[in-house]
């Protein structure tokens, strides 16, 4: 669970529904990768803090909303979303780079490629033999902290108990996030022993098992490795 923050003082400066709203956005969607404070939880994601690459609005406007690197991509954010988001990072954590208004962003979007379609989980977004090979993986790693249900009970009582990655509870934790800002953060940050310690394709696997433990259908087409792409699947509740 995201813990939410009071909004720092030098946000004083930009306008407190603004930055109300990019608060809340960036506590769901971006904290779990780029942290409560803007420090990062692995190096791999960027730092925000007393960051001079938040002061290029363009930039922002252009990664929120098409992905850059292993950040998937929000298309589906609205111009008023995107800049209260974009005035919240470029307002907090020690920057002081002023407010981006809706028009701003929809100037900045009308010319950028519309994107690839928006997906849900439910569409069929992996197969059923990637699932097999997931399920091996995260039982050799990942049962220990999260159960081999995926329920957050651990195997091993020792061990500190992790959040459930599948049905109910993972669905309302995850909910109106993507499987590509799911796929960076545990491919980055996971198991908290030894991240990264398996492939990408394995890792990717790895969610289609929690997608099919979920009930969440199989497909023909296995679950990509790109963050860009499985950032435009997004997970929430049976339809």
């Amino acid at each position: 669970m995201i813990c939410i923050s009071q909004a720092p003082a030098s946000a004083q400066g930009a306008d407190a529904s603004l930055m109300e709203q990019g608060q809340k956005l960036f506590n769901h969607n971006c904290a779990i990768c780029h942290g409560n404070d803007g420090r990062p939880k692995a190096n791999e994601f960027p730092s925000l803090a007393s960051s001079s690459s938040l002061e290029d609005v363009e930039t922002i406007v252009t990664n929120i909303h098409q992905g850059v690197a292993i950040m998937p991509p929000f298309p589906w954010f609205s111009d008023e979303e995107v800049a209260a988001l974009a005035s919240y990072v470029r307002n907090s954590f020690g920057n002081s780079y002023g407010q981006v208004s809706a028009s701003d962003v929809a100037g900045i979007r009308g010319n950028l490629e519309p994107g690839g379609a928006v997906r849900s989980i439910w569409d069929g977004v992996y197969t059923e033999e990637q699932a097999k090979q997931g399920q091996t993986v995260y039982n050799g790693a990942c049962g220990l902290c999260h159960g081999r249900r995926l329920d957050g009970v651990p195997e091993d009582r020792d061990m500190l108990p992790g959040p459930p990655l599948a049905r109910a509870k993972f669905l309302r934790n995850w909910d109106g996030r993507s499987l590509g800002a799911l796929y960076s953060y545990t491919r980055w940050t996971m198991p908290k022993s030894n991240p990264g310690f398996a492939s990408e394709e394995d890792y990717a696997a790895m969610l289609a098992h929690m997608l099919k433990l979920t009930g969440a259908p199989a497909g023909d087409t296995p679950l990509s490795t790109d963050p860009l792409e499985t950032g435009l699947i997004r997970i929430g509740p049976k339809p």
